[in-house]
């Protein structure tokens, strides 16, 4: 048979059953190091080399591997050298000095090196044992090839051995880390159908998958399972900080905050101290939830208890007050966190450049980004969008187009949010040239365009005149298969609604079901609007009557836009019909649309009686804080 030469890594098109065969298959043939010209040279007389480490005898080599790879401070080319000195010994050495050797390479996250070595295995006619065999697991794991641990796992159990808890852990993490939940919650279930009990580490591994992935409800139970038992035992071992970290992070993210708080009280009874993971999660989540109060008097309690808060406790506060508004309170937390030792990072100084364009103070957004550099932080391509965002906002389009171009000089990757944001912002300055050259840029850049940059692009053309090119986007859009949602549908039909196109729009409205698509509240409001300003009221009338039957949930707009109509054309009556409606469903008057009513009935007497008609609205609560 040819020998098969292979690559570290399988192509993405390789089959299991290839991946299984070029492990463990005797006929694979690697790259030999410097110090093995062929397969069956002897290596040089060891211990020769000025640049590889003496081996020369068991002594030397278990002083090797004592001292060098328990340290983990061994390279890759060390490594290979004492790996074809140990094959060439004989007898060979015990498979345990491979295995110091393996872990060695692990500790540096060389897994591929390990892969390697192993490979070589099969032409020796050594035989891996328990361990190798979750060293390799691990390391496919780790390179994102979990589904290949499943290959490792077949050949442990034809070679008769058990495995352990170590080994299902690697593969439960590697599935996790992968995304691929219910795969990694079956290999838990093998793990006790095997009869291997699973430890601290191999719940806390699959609740933080579990967590991670939305499935909080799913790792609560895990939880309650690994504290109570199984009816089997009563208690199966005893949750550590990790598990509870991860169990409060995803309670607080699904808004289960009083859950996560019992959970946070248990651990503490339970003798567990919180760390500053414990502590910012739970902030977050009240942060999050509107409970800022508790999140103060929670920051409180964690200075109480020693544990010092960190960058990302730092972020979360300041975070949560430049979202209200207190820019002026994030700055004070930014100085007081410089004080206690606590270095800002590019996050914390990106949430306060927000920050400071919310307020509308740009000059000292860009007194901070610049100085960014000098104050020990990166500017990454976030800190850019925000400023570039801020500028396009306060139609500051030259500041943003010169950002725009330092980033490319400083090589900074930009990616779809930077050219959604210019595109947006030169549409909305009616610099077409300069848009349709942003997008052939973003093209030549290879960043690929999402739906929201065809929405973008669609929407700006119409709003500058440019129907026809719109509606070349849009069916080229259709020919090319793209996937369109219904944002673009109404992007488009807001543009030929809005450049008196409303027969166009209409039908393509009417085809929506057709195209697989259902019209929303979006929807049906620009074509009410459409139709309202061509004075088709009773055809705008019926649809949103159709809308009611159909059980959408209307707002205030829909019926602001159909009141506009009615206004403008003297329907007074329909008005006061209207405006039933709107109090029958707790929908409250715009402002605007409630004072061009009353003038309107009170400077017109023929009017003024309709006055008795209007219906009374609830009085809105102040939102004040």
């Amino acid at each position: 048979m040819a020998k098969i030469k292979t690559s570290l890594r399988p192509s993405s098109s390789s089959s299991s059953s290839f991946l299984k065969y070029k492990l463990f298959s005797s006929s694979t043939h690697l790259k030999r190091p410097p110090t093995s010209n062929s397969r069956n040279e002897v290596p040089p007389k060891l211990g020769t080399s000025l640049d590889m480490p003496s081996v020369a005898d068991q002594t030397s080599l278990d002083k090797f591997l004592n001292e060098k790879c328990r340290s983990g401070n061994v390279s890759p080319d060390e490594a290979h050298y004492v790996f074809d000195c140990m094959i060439h010994w004989q007898p060979a050495p015990h498979m345990s000095s491979f295995n110091k050797l393996f872990t060695a390479l692990v500790k540096n996250k060389h897994y591929d090196d390990v892969i390697c070595h192993f490979k070589r295995f099969n032409s020796t006619g050594l035989l891996p044992d328990l361990f190798t065999f979750s060293i390799l697991l691990n390391c496919l794991c780790n390179i994102g090839r979990a589904c290949y641990g499943f290959v490792v796992l077949g050949r442990i159990l034809r070679l008769g051995f058990s495995p352990d808890a170590v080994t299902f852990n690697s593969l439960i993490k590697g599935l996790c880390r992968e995304g691929r939940i219910m795969k990694a919650t079956c290999s838990f279930k093998k793990m006790i159908a095997f009869g291997c009990r699973p430890d601290v580490i191999t719940y806390g591994t699959l609740i933080k998958g579990l967590c991670q992935t939305g499935n909080t409800s799913v790792a609560l139970k895990l939880h309650e399972q690994m504290v109570k038992g199984n009816g089997e035992d009563e208690v199966i071992c005893n949750p550590n900080i990790v598990s509870y970290n991860s169990l409060i992070d995803g309670l607080c993210k699904d808004g289960s905050i009083d859950k996560a708080e019992e959970l946070f009280s248990e651990m503490m009874s339970r003798g567990i101290n919180p760390d500053v993971v414990s502590y910012t999660s739970l902030i977050h989540g009240l942060c999050c939830w509107g409970k800022w109060e508790e999140a103060k008097d929670m920051i409180v309690v964690m200075m109480d208890q020693n544990v010092q808060p960190d960058v990302v406790t730092f972020n979360v506060v300041i975070d949560e007050l430049c979202k209200k508004g207190n820019i002026v309170k994030a700055n004070e937390l930014l100085e007081l966190m410089i004080q206690r030792g606590v270095k800002p990072d590019t996050i914390t100084y990106n949430t306060l450049i927000d920050g400071f364009f919310l307020e509308g103070r740009i000059d000292d957004a860009r007194e901070l980004f610049v100085s960014m550099i000098n104050k020990g932080s990166t500017r990454d391509v976030f800190s850019y969008n925000i400023m570039i965002n801020g500028y396009c906002k306060n139609q500051k389009l030259e500041q943003a187009m010169s950002l725009y171009s330092e980033m490319i000089s400083e090589a900074v990757i930009l990616n779809t949010t930077t050219y959604n944001t210019l595109l947006s912002g030169l549409f909305q300055a009616g610099k077409i040239a300069h848009a349709k050259k942003m997008f052939g840029e973003m093209r030549l850049n290879n960043v690929a365009p999402n739906e929201y940059t065809y929405n973008i692009l669609i929407n700006g053309l119409c709003k500058n005149g440019c129907v026809t090119e719109a509606m070349d986007v849009f069916h080229s859009l259709k020919k090319g298969k793209f996937d369109l949602g219904i944002e673009t549908y109404n992007c488009f039909l807001d543009g030929l609604c809005k450049t008196g196109k409303l027969e166009i729009a209409c039908k393509l409205f009417h085809r929506l079901a057709q195209e697989g698509l259902l019209p929303n509240v979006i929807t049906h409001t620009i074509i009410i609007n459409g139709l309202c300003k061509e004075g088709r009221l009773e055809e705008a009338n019926d649809l949103l009557s159709n809308m009611e039957e159909k059980g959408f949930a209307l707002d205030v707009i829909t019926y602001d836009t159909l009141m506009r109509g009615f206004l403008h054309n003297d329907e007074i009556t329909k008005v006061v019909k209207l405006l039933h409606k709107m109090a029958e469903r707790n929908i409250m008057l715009d402002a605007s649309i409630a004072s061009i009513v009353i003038d309107l009935l009170l400077k017109d007497e023929k009017y003024r009686e309709c006055l008795n008609w209007l219906p009374s609205f609830p009085t809105q609560e102040s939102t004040g804080n």
